[in-house]
């Protein structure tokens, strides 16, 4: 009987058909079936078995779906969860459904024990005594291997064939019409509803998961899967609704709800039925105790928490999972010693409830995201049906119990936020970027419809920051301007030396990926070769970008050096031409990090075709903490002959439009620098206009900003592509 000689491998009838059809026709069916169509009635007995029926068909899809769609190892719903939603909704999963499968034993076992208690009474067992004990056995024939209890389960299945035949052959003799009229509508016990007889029931049909949960130890799991789980639930859909008539027919409404064994009683031989019962529950407990280490296993193997590793290792050919059946072990003798079999129900089909919903879910996602790579073979199973299910699973939790319907999902929200904090790497693509993707897809084609209005302008910001580390404030003004709102490049153009110009084009964008990742930068990097400044420009703005989704800003650090300003000036025409706004910023590169100089922001207004979009940059600045304390100020340049007051109401009413908090400042324009030398003694960045100088006024323009460096720590200019508007 030792299992570890060689691997053993199962097929649809022994590792999916038989393992599922045992665990949902066990303990609910034989101890409590009868009080659910007793207080129920016909009518609403029938209902809660199709419903409960429907979900497990539903989510039985879902999983055919994805069963089919990749290659299956070990851990059932946990594995193909995980690589459908990703890491973290795996890891919600893989820890729910492993504590359901585990205190499923503890209801089996219970269920095992009230029957044996009835059926032999003066053992001098207590019945906590006695279910521990078959729980220790359990764990005992499970421990051995897969192999040994597989082989048990075609006896427990021939027994349990035989004793619904002598139910029904007992049963149908005293079946009448008078009873079946009187038992059609509900009687429900105070306090009592067709939601709580339905969380009372549906653990009987949650067996669908005991072939998934053997995947690992499956021949063809792609095949053995949907084929053996559908073929289980139609065959036990069957006997639910006949045994459902039959006694609601064979017995009054008193003895449906007063004999907890009414099955038996009903029986032709109630030794059978004993043996039934005790077939039926010890399947489940073995079929349970089989599936949850096996979950267990799977979820360490991934390391999402570095402690579950040990659970991972694997006994013999076969990879036992017997650490893990130790613990499944010691949390149903936990269940076990609360000792409550309608308690566990409820709990337990909140647990079976979550893992159908997140798996219809991961099937909508993989369906709707129209991912190239999802070819289900299984072909019965669309989004929408996936859907249904999923927003079914989670009704019926919020009708059966609302306080641990939330409950549930605070506990999942809580697991899921534990794990994405642990920031798992996962071996394994998942549907989240599928469905990234295909929103990306739609958006895009949606920007190029709408993208050049006024009103969806948002900051595109390519900063020329060379290596980033050499020019770091670049790209923190790059971050600082994109404020959440936009999209930031960080762009640097390297010179062409050498052959090996691919690999090193590489290792540069590596290197500037990894400064974003440790400065957390919301950013992209892009990399391009040539050894002119305006002919990298030029490629970036050509090639860089898809759709709506190209650069509108480039952002550029002035050079220190005038033998690289012509270079510079004809970058800055080359950027002109192609129609995007520019951003210079001049700052002592030996500042303080993430650090804004003290003052104010002062936005040099000089008209609205640049101001608009300096004032709207302003505005971004003060949307990061390091800024959101400076007051932004608009210093307004009056023209000759100009209208003071009136220039200040236009600019307030501009503001109040813009929805822009600014105070307004007018000044004559006479000496200019004469005057912002008096009015920015105290500004921690000034915003100022610029045009790109032709060839003729480079010089100038490097004297006027030479000037104006001296007066204000940071200086920003600023050339509008004007397609910013402030009343958008």
């Amino acid at each position: 009987m030792n299992t570890d000689k060689a691997a053993v491998q199962f097929g649809t009838l022994g590792g999916v058909f038989t393992p599922c059809v045992l665990t949902i026709l066990g303990v609910i069916m034989f101890l409590r079936f009868g009080q659910v169509v007793g207080e129920a009635g016909v009518w609403h007995g029938l209902a809660i078995v199709m419903v409960a029926k429907m979900i497990t068909v539903i989510t039985t899809f879902s999983l055919s779906a994805i069963a089919t769609n990749t290659r299956i190892r070990g851990g059932g719903a946990y594995f193909l969860i995980s690589r459908s939603l990703g890491v973290e909704f795996g890891g919600v999963i893989g820890i729910v459904l492993f504590l359901a499968q585990a205190v499923s034993v503890s209801m089996y076992v219970i269920g095992f024990t009230e029957a044996f208690v009835a059926a032999f009474p003066d053992t001098g067992y207590s019945p906590t005594a006695i279910a521990s004990i078959v729980n220790a056995l359990t764990f005992v024939s499970v421990f051995i291997g897969a192999g040994w209890t597989i082989k048990m389960q075609y006896g427990i299945l021939a027994i349990l064939a035989l004793s619904l035949v002598a139910f029904f052959a007992g049963a149908l003799p005293h079946a009448s019409l008078e009873n079946l009229s009187m038992n059609m509508a509900p009687a429900y016990a105070e306090n009592g509803s067709v939601f709580i007889m339905f969380a009372l029931f549906f653990p009987a049909v949650t067996g669908i998961m005991a072939g998934a949960n053997m995947s690992g130890d499956l021949k063809d799991p792609g095949h053995s899967i949907p084929l053996g789980t559908l073929a289980a639930i139609g065959v036990t859909a069957v006997i639910y609704i006949l045994m459902a008539v039959t006694l609601a027919a064979a017995a009054p409404r008193e003895a449906l709800l007063g004999d907890p064994l009414i099955v038996k009683s009903l029986s032709i031989s109630p030794a059978l039925i004993t043996a039934g019962i005790f077939a039926a529950t010890l399947s489940s407990a073995l079929g349970s105790m089989m599936g949850a280490p096996r979950i267990l296993q799977a979820f360490g193997k991934d390391e999402i928490f570095k402690g579950m590793r040990f659970f991972a290792v694997g006994s013999g050919a076969s990879n036992e999972p017997r650490r893990a059946t130790v613990v499944t072990f010691l949390i149903a003798q936990s269940g076990i010693m609360l000792g409550d079999l309608n308690a566990l129900a409820p709990v337990i089909t909140m647990f079976f409830m979550v893992t159908y919903g997140t798996l219809n879910l991961a099937c909508f996602y993989e369906g709707v995201s129209r991912n190239p790579s999802y070819r289900p073979r299984f072909r019965f199973s669309h989004w929408s049906l996936a859907l249904f299910g999923a927003i079914a699973c989670g009704v019926v939790m919020l009708l059966m119990n609302p306080l641990w319907a939330i409950v549930s999902m605070l506990i999942i929200g809580l697991l899921y936020f534990l794990i994405s904090r642990a920031e798992i790497i996962a071996r394994w693509g998942d549907v989240g970027s599928g469905v990234a993707f295909e929103k990306a897809r739609k958006a895009l084609l949606q920007l190029e419809d709408e993208y050049f209005h006024p009103k969806n302008w948002r900051p595109a910001i390519m900063a020329l920051s060379g290596g980033a580390w050499n020019r770091l404030h670049l790209a923190e003004y790059s971050h600082w301007m994109g404020a959440g709102h936009g999209v930031v490049t960080l762009a640097q153009i390297m010179p062409e030396l050498g052959e090996n110009k691919v690999s090193r084009r590489r290792e540069a964008e590596k290197r500037l990926r990894k400064y974003i990742h440790e400065e957390s930068l919301s950013a992209f990097p892009v990399v391009v070769i040539d050894n002119r400044l305006s002919d990298g420009v030029e490629a970036l703005l050509q090639a860089h970008g898809i759709g709506g989704m190209r650069p509108n800003t480039v952002l550029m650090g002035l050079p220190k050096k005038e033998d690289r300003w012509e270079e510079f000036c004809s970058a800055l025409r080359v950027v002109d031409q192609y129609e995007r706004s520019i951003v210079m910023i001049d700052c002592a590169e030996d500042g303080v990090r993430w650090q804004p100089p003290h003052g104010s922001i002062d936005v040099l207004w000089q008209g609205a075709e640049h101001g608009e979009l300096m004032v709207l940059l302003g505005h971004l600045l003060k949307q990061n903490t390091e800024w959101r304390t400076k007051p932004l100020r608009i210093l307004a340049a009056l023209p000759p002959k100009g209208d003071s007051q009136g220039l200040k109401q236009s600019l307030v009413e501009l503001l109040k439009l813009a929805r822009i908090n600014a105070s307004v400042h007018v000044f004559s324009s006479e000496d200019l620098y004469v005057t912002l030398a008096k009015r920015t003694g105290n500004s921690a960045a000034l915003i100022t206009q610029f045009t790109p100088p032709d060839t003729e006024g480079q010089d100038a323009f490097f004297e006027w900003t030479g000037k104006l460096n001296k007066l204000v720590p940071d200086i920003i200019y600023v050339h509008s592509a004007r397609r910013v508007s402030l009343e958008a």
